[in-house]
């Protein structure tokens, strides 16, 4: 009785994940056939195109700026990983590490800044930037972005720290080490899982955000990636939806080759540690 209730309770899962399954890969499979297909409307685009073709990524060139959208989203997003990662750690060293005055207000603030959405924010954002010339201009979208993510990467980094043994720290500090080797030769290796964490994140948060760049960017020569192609199925006067399809086949390629490059450091980095006695 009980061994044919565990293969009852087996098979329902396997019956689950093969939905779960379905439900992920169809609208994949429905994207990547329409960026195939022949025709260009919403209304001829299917997950099995009659007639392969890749004349939607060749129109995406020759026909729209998609490389220059392409490029400023890399740009966007890249820089907003560096700096990300860089702000962050070091401020959640800080936090983690050292007691100063303000210590509690300041992770306190940054706490509560996390309450409210970003969205929030938009109008504040909109009016600062045009009072100080930001608006239009890809560094703007930049700081907006790092602004935006520093308090709960600071939090989350800090929170790792906090569960990285502090002898480890007291122990360099006898060999005479300073806070910055402490800092960059034995806490930044072991906080590897966490800083890949952080740094795909903040790489697909800016490559893949619409609302922001929407609000804050005019001029087409500044379109990121999500702009731009959202022009393709906006405009009443155009039904490029198979070059849409195309698109986002391409914009998916960034994050599955970080994912797939980084992959491997963060699961050694999870199965690092090290304590000095």
């Amino acid at each position: 009785m009980h061994r044919t209730r565990n293969r009852i309770v087996t098979a329902l899962i396997h019956v689950e994940l093969v939905v779960v399954a379905v439900i992920v890969l169809y609208p994949l499979a429905w994207i990547v056939g329409s960026s195939l297909g022949s025709g260009r409307s919403l209304a001829q685009a299917s997950a099995i195109p009659a007639d392969p073709t890749l004349d939607n990524y060749a129109r995406l060139f020759t026909d729209t700026p998609f490389a220059t959208w392409y490029g400023n989203s890399l740009i966007v997003a890249l820089s907003n990983m560096v700096l990300s990662v860089l702000l962050s750690a070091i401020a959640a060293y800080v936090f983690a590490r050292l007691r100063f005055a303000g210590r509690r207000l300041g992770l306190l603030v940054m706490l509560v800044i996390q309450i409210f959405p970003t969205f929030m924010t938009a109008i504040a954002i909109y009016i600062l930037y045009l009072n100080f010339g930001l608006l239009d201009s890809l560094a703007g979208l930049v700081i907006a972005s790092v602004a935006a993510a520093v308090p709960y990467n600071v939090w989350l980094l800090k929170g790792y720290l906090d569960g990285i043994s502090t002898s480890l720290d007291e122990a360099a500090v006898l060999d005479g080490a300073s806070h910055r080797q402490i800092f960059t030769r034995i806490l930044l290796p072991l906080m590897t899982p966490m800083l890949t964490f952080v740094a795909v994140t903040q790489f697909a948060v800016p490559w893949m955000d619409f609302i922001l760049p929407r609000l804050l960017i005019s001029s087409p020569q500044n379109y990121t990636v999500a702009i731009g192609l959202f022009q393709l199925i906006s405009d009443q006067t155009r039904n490029d939806f198979t070059t849409f399809a195309a698109g986002a086949i391409l914009v998916a390629v960034p994050i599955t080759v970080l994912y797939m490059v980084l992959q491997r450091y963060l699961v050694a980095g999870l199965a690092q540690g090290g304590e000095k006695e």
